[in-house]
């Protein structure tokens, strides 16, 4: 029996990746990680109100799931039974799943949540529940806030779907996505929940007498040989000074109960990494970090056969982990016990615990899901009205109608709903009336053609008098008193006579609250910087020689017959200057040319490009002086180069212009 474990991260990744593009289903991707176990943990199921194959051609994000958004296909995968735990509140920022093979493994007892406040309608009984009593934050030292204060319950920390509890007879599983350290405000909730955590497995070991296993993202390196950095000598001198990582190192053998079992069977393995940054390339290198385990109780260590990462499959920044038991042990006293039969599997199989998603009343005919008010009407349907119905007038459907049955699907469009009804012998037949739609005016406003031609955007003929190219880039003129002065009798006019300036900035300007309601006040023009100021005059330099070139060409479209082509020429190369692609730097270290990237992250420079050295992240890559030391760099991977891409716009067009300053002064 093989028992995996997988932070998926949405499982809208997978059919990007193969093997899992290969598949229609969920049932399928299931099958090809070969597991009878299967745990799933991160932002769980992630738009999965698409089909695969809707999945395999977009990658528009689409809202995070929830268990309104679950299908059919997802929730009850063949021969899979399913569990599900997902956030209270925040849909799609967390969640865990676990899949069972019914033939093989179906678990006894299931609930969501680590300290039994999560229940669903109606609440479990005493025998569905996995424990009698659970922790409580009075069992525990929780770690305080940065205000000092501690949590009084644990149903913040349980509210964001982040653990599941199957009892398989032999043991307890607990899949678990722990949180991770965000910000300094988010520790206390971290630890909070590891705290919870072994409180729970503290109580299922020694009032319960369980055997139990605990795996998933713990996002925490338990030891320097599981970071990529661990093996130099400034990381490992504080590592365990991380409270998360001290509690860790605590809670595992030979310290504390619990058996990191990967580990144990690969002690010094290098490398054994399970979460890469992918927006570093980092997987390439092999520069991540090992935060995924399988932890189990030492009574269990005679029924695993192995364990491993599985880092060739590809879908996720991370990737599974696994362990084998054993079909069958043998006991000191000589007795053979199966695994089957020591996890209380019988044939044929029990039903799953009622939390399954089978039993959901959307997935049990117990509840008309939304879908199914909007699906086409049966051909039966249509065929069997009576041909008196067909042939009555039709009266068009009021909005608010109800459905006339909870079963009776409505399609997408409303159809005539017939008046007829049978004859009554008391009441006279009334006829139905034809609703006829508003006439519609027969006077139409049309665009003049004038009107048309002024909002058309083809290009049209220079006509006199049309400012050249050249007044767009003129240099502005400093604020004076003069200028305020006219500022309002200027504004009324509606030609001006002032030139408008581009100012090259990578962002613009934001206004507060205040400034913007006096936007229409003049401002003073900010001074110029000794860069700005040079752009500016090789922007000015290079329209006045295209607005000079464009002056020298007839009316007509025909050249001026002196240096006609050469003119041409000048004309050509200096447009082309002026919208070629920016060349990518060479970084300082390498001397190879830098790689572009953009600013996702939300924020003023969001959009905005830049270069970076194009080597990929390796261990002891420069991350700069603050965060690593100069003899601890290993120049093999990426240095710290770093530039704005408009910075070297700017570079590549001053540099443009003294080329052509001295190509202009040596052919004087």
């Amino acid at each position: 029996m093989r028992i995996l474990s997988w932070n998926i991260n949405g499982i809208r990744t997978l059919p990007k990746y193969h093997p899992w593009n290969s598949f229609k289903s969920c049932e399928g991707i299931l099958d090809e990680l070969k597991a009878d176990i299967i745990c799933f943990q991160g932002e769980l199921l992630e738009s999965c109100v698409r089909s695969y194959d809707e999945l395999k051609l977009t990658s528009t994000p689409e809202m995070k799931s929830s268990r309104a958004n679950l299908p059919r296909d997802v929730a009850l995968p063949g021969h899979y039974h399913s569990f599900f735990s997902f956030p209270v509140s925040k849909g799609g920022y967390s969640g865990v799943a676990v899949y069972t093979d019914s033939r093989t493994a179906t678990p006894l007892k299931a609930e969501e949540g680590l300290s039994g406040r999560l229940q669903p309608q109606p609440p479990l009984s005493a025998e569905e529940r996995v424990s009698p009593s659970y922790p409580s934050p009075h069992d525990i030292t929780a770690y305080p806030d940065e205000q000092g204060e501690t949590p009084s319950t644990f149903d913040a920390l349980d509210a964001e779907g982040r653990g599941l509890v199957l009892d398989f007879g032999l043991f307890v599983l607990i899949n678990v996505y722990c949180p991770n350290e965000t910000s300094d405000a988010r520790l206390s909730f971290k630890m909070n929940y590891h705290l919870m955590l072994q409180e729970r497995v503290r109580k299922l070991i020694e009032e319960e007498h369980r055997e139990v296993i605990v795996l998933g993202d713990i996002n925490i390196c338990a030891t320097p040989l599981d970071h990529c950095d661990g093996h130099l000598p400034s990381y490992q001198e504080g590592f365990y000074d991380h409270p998360a990582r001290a509690w860790l190192r605590n809670w595992l053998a030979p310290r504390g109960p619990m058996v990191d079992v990967v580990r144990e069977y690969w002690p010094d393995r290098k490398g054994m990494y399970t979460c890469w940054n992918m927006k570093l390339q980092a997987r390439e290198t092999n520069y991540g970090t090992r935060i995924d385990y399988i932890l189990v109780t030492k009574g269990l260590l005679p029924w695993i056969q192995h364990g491993d990462i599985q880092p060739s499959l590809k879908g996720s920044d991370h990737c599974p982990i696994y362990i084998d038991l054993r079909d069958e042990i043998t006991l000191e006293s000589g007795e053979v016990v199966k695994l089957r039969d020591a996890m209380k599997q019988t044939d044929p199989p029990c039903p799953p615990p009622r939390i399954a998603a089978k039993f959901w009343d959307e997935f049990s005919g117990k509840q008309t899901v939304l879908s199914a008010f909007f699906g086409k009407r049966a051909e039966s349907e249509k065929n069997a009205l009576p041909s008196s119905q067909s042939a009555s007038p039709a009266i068009p459907a009021p909005r608010a109608s109800p459905p006339a049955s909870r079963d009776t699907p409505i399609p997408d469009t409303a159809p005539a709903i017939h008046a007829t009804q049978p004859k009554s012998p008391t009441r006279p037949e009334r006829k139905a009336k034809v609703l006829k739609p508003p006439p519609t005016p027969t006077t139409t406003n049309k665009r003049k053609p004038s009107d048309t031609a002024a909002g058309s955007s083809k290009k049209r003929k220079q006509v006199k008098g049309q400012a050249s190219l050249a007044s767009f880039f003129s240099k502005p003129t400093p604020y004076s008193a003069a200028t305020s002065k006219s500022a309002s009798a200027s504004s009324s006019k509606s030609k001006s006579k002032s030139h408008e300036v581009i100012e090259i900035d990578d962002d613009p300007p934001t206004l507060s609250a205040s400034a913007s309601a006096s936007s229409s006040a003049p401002t003073p023009t900010p001074a110029l910087s000794q860069a700005e100021q040079d752009q500016l005059d090789a922007d000015y330099r290079l329209a006045c020689a295209l607005a000079q070139d464009n002056a020298q060409t007839e009316p007509d479209g025909t050249s001026a017959p002196a240096g006609a082509q050469q003119q041409q020429k000048t004309k050509s190369a200096a447009w082309s200057e002026l919208f070629a692609p920016v060349r990518p730097p060479r970084c300082l270290v390498h001397g190879e040319p830098a790689r572009m990237y953009t600013v996702n992250k939300q924020g003023p420079n969001k959009g905005k490009t830049f270069f970076l050295c194009s080597r990929p992240v390796g261990p002891g890559y420069d991350k700069g002086k603050a965060e690593r030391l100069r003899d601890e760099v290993d120049h093999r991977y990426r240095c710290n180069y770093f530039k704005w891409t408009s910075e070297v716009r700017k570079e590549s067009l001053r540099e443009r212009e003294r080329e052509r300053t001295r190509t202009n002064s040596q052919g004087s």
